[in-house]
């Protein structure tokens, strides 16, 4: 008799059971066969909200294709304005997305998100929460695994986040903060494991939540293979710039440096809440070109000449994107882009995020030879199987 076969009869024995002789107790039969009783769905993912396309957006859409048959709870889904494959996802999402203007200013919703995740109870052998500040506080059924991209920034590092924001709206921020900071480590204490994506945020976890949490660097699918096409106007041979135009992205600082390079260009690939300020003091050496497709950013990466990234990032994820064209990486000496660069073999660092020293490094970048083979082989160690296996091994030890 096969396993099916035989999972099927024992768990026909264990209904019979339970309809003559009341319920089970949890020694009273094998867990699989429970777990065929309840019905419940082996996974679940929870994520703070989709109306962005970044890193952390990156992540839950490989794991929607990894478990296609999951549902996916988010406090807000814009689909124009992320990633198009979440159109293929069993998206859920709470009462906040019914308030439109939510979807499309969702740091407007940051005094109700932590209310709206509290209320939300998923059903599921395991859940996976994707977090950066909101979805492990989700309540579930199950285990609780958090991926935790970064601490909640505007909780834990206000100087950054707050950097060329509303005074207004930093005030009113901070009042919340302390009743905030209370729910948050409440509900990180709720995990069963936690995983971080770079050993930046393994640190901060540490200092923040007390858990030693697992490095599982996120996966970086780009296809390098696909069909390019040139944006309008664009020659080869300049500097690119992949970020959201937002303050602690700091490309407000990467423009200042090229105002030092006359004889370079810069290319910036992205939008955000600064764009129209950057624009206006821009040099002419400075091209924006916003939100691109697909094709066009395979391009670029391939005719740049390197990338220049001044975030404080988490991760870093852009320079193994620009890697896996063979292109190296300018960045600043800080968090995520410590796991994502090895320094003179994809790239260069510079210590602080100022013209000057970003002018520098550009420079250096520019003048170097870099073996296009070991960039490549580099990306390949942030490969999708090796992130989903990493991750399966998880859900298969907490099940």
């Amino acid at each position: 008799m096969g396993e099916r076969q035989m999972l099927a009869v024992q768990t026909k024995r264990v209904r019979t059971i339970h309809s003559t002789v009341g319920p089970a107790t949890p020694c009273d039969y094998d867990p699989v066969i429970a777990r065929a009783l309840t019905s419940r769905p082996p996974v679940a993912l929870v994520h703070d909200y989709l109306t962005q396309r970044g890193g952390a957006e990156r992540v839950v859409l490989t794991l929607t294709r990894a478990y296609p048959g999951a549902d996916l709870y988010t406090s807000l889904f814009d689909p124009d304005a992320t990633f198009p494959g979440f159109d293929r996802a069993r998206v859920r999402t709470l009462p906040l997305d019914h308030l439109r203007v939510l979807r499309r200013h969702h740091r407007l919703a940051l005094p109700a998100l932590a209310p709206a995740f509290s209320r939300l109870h998923v059903d599921a052998d395991v859940t996976i929460c994707s977090s950066s500040g909101w979805a492990h506080g989700a309540h579930v059924s199950g285990a609780k695994v958090v991926y935790c991209h970064n601490p909640a920034r505007w909780l834990y590092q206000t100087d950054q986040y707050d950097r060329g924001g509303s005074p207004l709206a930093g005030a009113a921020l901070a009042l919340l903060r302390p009743s905030l900071r209370r729910w948050d480590r409440a509900a990180a204490a709720t995990a069963d494991r936690y995983l971080v994506n770079s050993r930046a945020v393994r640190t901060r976890v540490s200092d923040i939540y007390g858990i030693d949490a697992q490095v599982v660097h996120p996966p970086v699918d780009i296809d390098v293979a696909g069909h390019r096409r040139a944006p309008p106007g664009i020659e080869p041979g300049f500097v690119l710039c992949v970020s959201r135009l937002m303050a602690y992205k700091n490309v407000d600082r990467i423009i200042e440096a090229f105002d030092l390079l006359a004889d370079e260009r810069l290319v910036i690939v992205g939008v955000g809440p600064q764009l129209a300020e950057l624009r206006s003091r821009a040099p002419r050496n400075v091209t924006f070109l916003g939100q691109v497709e697909d094709r066009e950013l395979r391009w670029l990466y391939r005719a740049a000449v390197g990338l220049v990234a001044a975030s404080y990032e988490d991760f870093g994820l852009t320079p193994i994107e620009a890697a896996a064209f063979g292109r190296p990486t300018a960045a600043l000496r800080w968090g995520g882009f410590l796991d994502t660069i090895v320094e003179g073999s994809t790239g260069v660092f510079f210590d602080r995020p100022e013209a000057g020293a970003i002018a520098d490094a550009v420079e250096a970048l520019s003048s170097a030879t870099w073996s296009e083979e070991s960039l490549v082989a580099h990306a390949r160690r942030f490969s999708t199987e090796r992130f989903l296996a990493e991750v399966q091994g998880v859900v298969d030890a907490v099940r």
